[in-house]
């Protein structure tokens, strides 16, 4: 065990983990150059596409020093947006130290801090590197200044280069010299922590575990002690990134256990894994539960989908422990699930993923957050707009509010603010980093952030802001229920929960995207928007019309004007019965509020 180090990677978004995963993949032997191509352990197409990391992944390096001592490096490489925090926060678990790696170019961002903190509360032995010293806008003495007057770290940081190699000899006899090796028994009996887990369809659910006591190996009776489940032991091994079958893993490691498992339900992250016949007497405390702060319905195209739906939600939520999800059903769209995410990037990430992996074609209603109302002296918790109660019932809401960090150069300070005050932020704090960049604190309702917000904050700074966030205690919010009615019924998916003050906006808003967006039929439409049963913006979709005057060449007009009372007669039946087809695009609508 004294050879053995575990190790993870946390930076913010795009300050080049992956690649500094690759070069050290590539240095200690364990990728081959043919096989090496650029960002190695993001398997999932996503991420190679957006060029993010979605999910944490666990590699094993063998590595021997300039002595000829041998060393076994267990690496996790961790997600750096903001939405993916409950990732990083598992990854940290399984582990005693961290490099933390910051941008030459850009600096100490949002998530370089919050992530930052969190290795501190995890007790990690921190590694600073500057990254991407190679490039021409490298400011290496600014990034050392901000580190030790914004993370208050004093270690001296590894000046490195992911993409042209410098610096990584360093920094792995550093983790080797600086990282603690594993303290455990092997004698102990078993007690592992499931990390993570995927699907394979052949084999079932694979865990992916980090061992603190004892062995497992092929054979063994196991139980997993937060279900109950009792499972008997098909494979053992580690991750090299390829699945390599050993004989048995022992306290220290990080591998992956194969077990049989075809009851999804049987696997919780955060579990602990122990003998059937000798149970550990230290089960691991387990992960905090995250609770899900965006809310959306997702809908299948077709109602023969919904199975197919439900098995694809139970598949990813085992690679996805932070997502949940309940059935529920909408008059507009029929029967679908209720889904709980991080975030708005979380939601987008997740809709891919079912689009994708699954083949399965989604719609998915505007996202909103948990709302807590009292009416009639009780207390009610609502996390969708269809459920919110008559006006004249409540009392009081309280809406989610979060304290979120802004990091940006000085000179779009007057951007930042007024987007920040159009959002109904209230300012805590400001203080610079250095006399180029300013941080600024500040408390947003969180419904005002989930939609648009983050993608205005680069376009008004050109890309050079940062933004992180954390929940604080919810505050008593001026709010209304907007409700659109399509030819005088309540489309349930349209409905959103708006401050006071924007609701007329909203409305205009709304009502104007869904004439453009709805098709005519044969009879006309109205579009109208409600607050508090008060109708506060109409439009109207014309109706397309026959001319049924056209076979008359002549004759009284007594007979036109009877084809033309003929006519008005069955357009009035037909907006009474008629049935209003609503395009997908017309749900996209209600995501452009904010914009």
């Amino acid at each position: 065990m004294n050879n053995i180090r575990n190790f993870c990677i946390i930076a913010h978004i795009d300050h080049g983990k992956s690649t500094l995963a690759d070069r050290l993949l590539e240095y200690t032997g364990t990728i081959s150059k043919r096989e090496m191509k650029d960002q190695i352990l993001d398997a999932m197409e996503l991420e190679r596409e957006r060029g993010i990391t979605i999910k944490a992944k666990a590699v094993r390096m063998n590595y021997k020093d300039k002595d000829g001592k041998e060393y076994i490096l267990n690496l996790v490489d961790t997600p750096g947006h903001v939405d993916f925090t409950y990732e990083v926060s598992r990854a940290l678990e399984a582990c005693e130290g961290a490099l933390l790696i910051i941008d030459a170019s850009q600096g100490v961002e949002a998530q370089t801090l919050a992530n930052t903190m969190l290795a501190k509360n995890a007790n990690l032995k921190i590694i600073p590197v500057i990254n991407k010293i190679d490039l021409p806008t490298a400011d290496v003495d600014a990034a050392y200044e901000q580190m030790k007057e914004g993370l208050s770290v004093d270690a001296e940081p590894i000046l490195a280069s992911a993409k042209e190699g410098i610096g990584i000899s360093e920094i792995i006899d550093s983790v080797i010299a600086n990282v603690p090796a594993p303290q455990g028994k092997e004698e102990e009996p078993l007690s592992a922590l499931i990390f993570d887990s995927f699907y394979d369809s052949y084999r079932g659910v694979i865990t992916i575990i980090r061992i603190f006591d004892g062995k497992i190996k092929k054979g063994m009776k196991i139980k997993f002690m937060a279900s109950d489940a009792e499972h008997e032991v098909l494979e053992v091994g580690y991750l090299k990134p390829k699945m390599i079958e050993s004989n048995e893993l022992s306290a220290g490691e990080v591998g992956y256990v194969v077990a049989g498992i075809k009851t999804i339900r049987d696997i919780k992250i955060g579990d602990t894994i122990t003998e059937l016949l000798r149970p550990t007497q230290h089960p691991h405390e387990g992960y905090k539960e995250i609770n899900p702060f965006v809310f959306a319905g997702l809908y299948p195209y077709s109602s023969s989908d919904y199975d197919s739906l439900k098995m694809a939600l139970e598949k990813l939520q085992l690679s996805d422990s932070s997502l949940v999800y309940v059935p529920e059903t909408s008059v507009a769209l029929g029967f679908g699930y209720r889904c709980g995410f991080l975030g708005h990037l979380h939601l987008d990430i997740v809709k891919e993923r079912l689009l994708r992996e699954f083949d399965l074609n989604l719609l998915v209603t505007a996202p909103n957050v948990i709302y807590k109302i009292k009416v009639k002296d009780k207390y009610v918790t609502i996390d969708n707009p269809a459920k919110f109660p008559l006006n004249a019932d409540i009392q009081e809401i309280w809406e989610p509010y979060v304290k979120a960090t802004v990091i940006c150069p000085n000179e779009y300070i007057g951007a930042v603010m007024d987007l920040c005050q159009k959002r109904r932020g209230k300012q805590t704090d400001m203080k610079y980093l250095d006399m180029r960049i300013v941080i600024l604190k500040y408390e947003l309702p969180l419904a005002e952030i989930i939609v648009g917000f983050y993608d205005s904050l680069k376009s008004i700074s050109k890309g050079y802001a940062s933004f992180d966030y954390e929940h604080i205690a919810s505050q008593l919010g001026d709010l209304v229920k907007l409700e659109i009615l399509v030819n005088s019924e309540v489309v349930d998916a349209f409905s959103v929960i708006t401050h006071k003050d924007k609701a007329q906006t909203a409305a205009h808003f709304l009502t104007e995207k869904l004439k453009d967006i709805i098709p005519r039929h044969m009879f006309e439409i109205p579009i109208q928007a409600r607050v508090n049963n008060k109708i506060i913006a109409r439009e109207t979709i014309s109706a397309m019309r026959k001319d049924v005057l056209a076979k008359c060449y002549g004759g009284d007009i007594t007979r036109k004007r009877k084809l033309l009372e003929k006519q008005k007669e069955g357009k009035k039946k037909m907006r009474q019965f008629g049935r209003v087809e609503l395009p997908p695009e017309a749900f996209v609508a209600v995501l452009q509020i904010d914009d």
